[in-house]
């Protein structure tokens, strides 16, 4: 979750680190801090809030020659200028940041407390500080490769110690860590976004590597002090945006859904309806069957691709959450294609799942908005989503890149399967090519999504009902609800409702069902009727032109027509906008939802 930068250079150190901290703050931002080296003894600089509040006390490094940096999302202790990061040694000689956890830091603080050390925080990662000056006799890349071996976990971290100015060490396991080359000096950070414009070379650090940074300088060793000779790569595009005219990252990005479906689809799809091609080896389209795992709305967006998979491709497809798959799962029946799906590409249940699948034997197929991370670099395959930096808590438009980039998946796979006739295949491909002009005609017209979110904003709970391939769409709904007004929200499939939800129905209770054409639309329609029935009211996102569903809901919000597919697809912006404004009716900050990160890089 957390984000770490350090630098080490001819610039001004902390002007550098505050400006990649300011990137990664959509990480965590709980607390936030920096130190570096100023004339012999070591600066730190820590505040409780955001990062803004960090620059005005940050200033006053001229002289320095490199520090380190830390945003925080807080796992281990609350949210205090004592556990903000960088945490330091009893003599405060040693400065340390970390992203992950250290699991067995129990036992490793019982032992460092025994032997004379003073902690002055209740993280986790304040142990890594204390073994570390333990372990330095002058040498500070020893110190890592002595200690790294102790801990338990998945961490990156990154430690400046005063004697060694203008040196920066780290290392990483199963938690990102990139290092960049520059004119000006040296980069380490969690994401190379943090300092891709102020580089030439990006190198991507593996596990129990360490990172040696002097000036403009890069090492690699192995634990063993082994060189590592690893070519670096040109950094991309800088990925930092800013909201313009939007008032919230998350009102932006629900805007720019439709450039997202438009680059995600790019070069799969040709203009004169060809075939769907994602680019992807020939190998993956043997398999005799799917399994998607995914976490949060990954797993939702998994869960509508599976059911695409299914009737497309005729493919038997099953969806699993990361974090149980991998503990209950002992083997793969050969010929199984797993597919994981994480926007950041560096979820670590995610990822923990995929390196669990390789080891099975199967093939494995990453989806993620980046091409830099550690899913897409350790698996098969990937495919991306190019939806474009999206810096909201709450996912908008990664969900529907991850959703066509899947839907694109499963006509490839249904074309290369002859499960599709051609007639059938090109049909869903011109329906692909225009949900960018759908989502755009939506977003662009008059809906009642404020005016119903404004009347039911006080509601205590929500419930969201679909049916088919609406149901992935209302838990989603149901998710950003909850995540961004704090709202207990519940999501079902329809004909669920009556095996216990039910009783949760009073006159106050708002209902919102997908309601789009499909092959249960009638029964949906009766599950309705249920819920009105119970006093209940019900809002339904339906499509144009459906009359008759005025006739069964208190509200209707109509969205473009499209196949029974991919109608429900479009209802996500109305239901990602109801969120929205519900949750600026009650005063909160969309963007930065308590509790959440981001980037879930801890399991």
């Amino acid at each position: 979750m957390c984000g770490i930068i350090g630098y080490v250079g001819g610039g001004p150190v902390a002007e550098r680190l505050v400006e990649g901290l300011e990137v990664l703050e959509y990480r965590g931002y709980d607390s936030a801090g920096v130190a570096f080296d100023l004339d012999g003894s070591l600066e730190v600089r820590r505040v409780v809030g955001p990062v803004a509040q960090l620059s005005e006390v940050a200033g006053g490094s001229r002289g320095a020659s490199g520090g380190l940096g830390h945003t925080r999302w807080a796992t281990h202790g609350a949210v205090t200028t004592e556990n903000a990061h960088p945490l330091t040694s009893c003599a405060g000689e040693l400065a340390v940041v970390l992203n992950g956890i250290v699991e067995n830091f129990s036992s490793l603080r019982a032992e460092l407390e025994a032997d004379g050390h003073r902690f002055a925080s209740e993280t986790d990662a304040e142990v890594v500080a204390h073994l570390a000056e333990d372990a330095y006799a002058g040498d500070l890349v020893a110190a890592v490769a002595a200690i790294v071996p102790r801990l338990r976990g998945h961490f990156a971290f990154a430690v400046y110690h005063r004697d060694e100015p203008g040196r920066l060490v780290a290392t990483r396991r199963a938690c990102p860590l990139v290092l960049g080359r520059g004119e000006e000096g040296s980069y380490l950070a969690s994401m190379s976004a943090a300092f891709s414009s102020r580089v030439e070379e990006l190198i991507y650090v593996e596990d129990n590597e360490i990172a040696d940074l002097r000036g403009g300088e890069v090492r690699l060793h192995g634990l063993g002090g082994e060189p590592i000779d690893r070519p670096g790569e040109e950094p991309g595009a800088d990925l930092v945006s800013d909201r313009g005219a939007h008032p919230s990252f998350m009102a932006k990005e629900i805007a720019e859904q439709p450039a997202a479906i438009r680059g995600t689809l790019s070069g799969m799809l040709d203009s004169h309806g060809g075939p769907i091609d994602c680019g992807l080896p020939s190998a993956l389209f043997d398999a005799e069957q799917i399994v998607i795992a995914a976490c949060g709305t990954a797993y939702h967006a998994a869960l509508y691709g599976a059911y695409l998979l299914e009737e497309w491709a005729q493919l038997p497809c099953r969806v699993e959450i990361a974090s149980e798959w991998r503990y209950r799962t002992k083997r793969l029946a050969p010929g199984t294609l797993a597919i994981f799906v994480s926007q950041s590409g560096e979820t670590a249940d995610t990822l923990q799942a995929q390196a669990h699948a390789a080891a099975l034997g199967a093939r494995t197929l990453a989806i993620s908005n980046v091409g830099e991370s550690q899913l897409v670099r350790q698996s098969d395959a990937a495919l991306l989503t190019k939806a474009g930096f999206e810096i909201g808590v709450a996912a908008t438009k990664t969900f529907t890149a991850q959703v066509v980039a899947l839907a694109a998946l499963a006509l490839h796979f249904a074309s290369r399967r002859g499960a599709l006739s051609e007639e059938q295949a090109s049909a869903y491909g011109q329906e692909l090519r225009r949900l960018p002009m759908l989502f755009e005609k939506f977003l662009e017209a008059d809906h009642p999504v404020f005016e119903i979110a404004d009347r039911i904003s006080e509601q205590q709970f929500f419930l969201y009902l679909g049916r088919g391939y609406g149901l992935p769409i209302a838990l989603e709904g149901a998710l950003k609800l909850k995540e961004i007004s704090y709202i207990p929200t519940d999501a079902y499939a329809a004909g669920e409702m009556k095996h216990g939800p039910i009783a949760l129905l009073s006159e106050d209770t708002p209902v919102v069902c997908v309601a789009t054409a499909s092959p249960t639309y009638e029964k949906l329609v009766s599950n309705i009727l249920e819920v009105r029935a119970r006093g209940a009211s019900v809002i339904a996102v339906a499509s144009d032109g459906d009359e008759e569903m005025q006739h069964h809901a208190d509200e209707v919000i109509f969205v473009p027509k499209a196949s029974c597919e991919l109608g429900p697809l479009l209802c996500v912006p109305a239901l990602q906008l109801l969120a929205l404004r519900v949750a600026e009716r009650r005063g909160l900050n969309v963007d930065r939802p308590r509790n959440l990160a981001k980037t879930v890089t801890v399991e």
